[in-house]
């Protein structure tokens, strides 16, 4: 059971984030033209919101590139992988733990 008020508690987290990486990523709608509305800023790229505290992100934009392509890969064979296990529940009716144990 989750406790009265968590679910608010999060949707009010996920919000301030959200909100953080629009005001980083998106011009001022007030700044922006009328037939532009959502228009990204000239030095924004998608998905840089600049959180990088252990430095990990390579200075090279090609580097860069490269390891935000990796990451997407790994990505997409984790959901593959994911979509597997719900395959195998589907056909068997039995839990991923059960199948771990024998």
């Amino acid at each position: 059971q989750v406790p009265d008020g968590w679910d608010a508690l999060i949707i009010t987290f996920i919000g301030a984030a959200e909100a953080q990486r629009a005001q980083i990523g998106w011009v001022d709608p007030a700044d922006a033209a009328y037939d532009q509305p959502g228009l990204l800023r000239d030095d924004y790229y998608p998905g840089d919101i600049g959180f990088d505290p252990l430095g990990i992100k390579p200075e090279d934009p090609e580097e860069l590139d490269l390891m935000i392509t990796r990451e997407l890969q790994n990505g997409r064979l984790a959901m593959l992988a994911a979509a597997g296990f719900l395959a195998q529940e589907a056909v068997n009716r039995k839990g991923i733990p059960v199948h771990i144990s024998t």
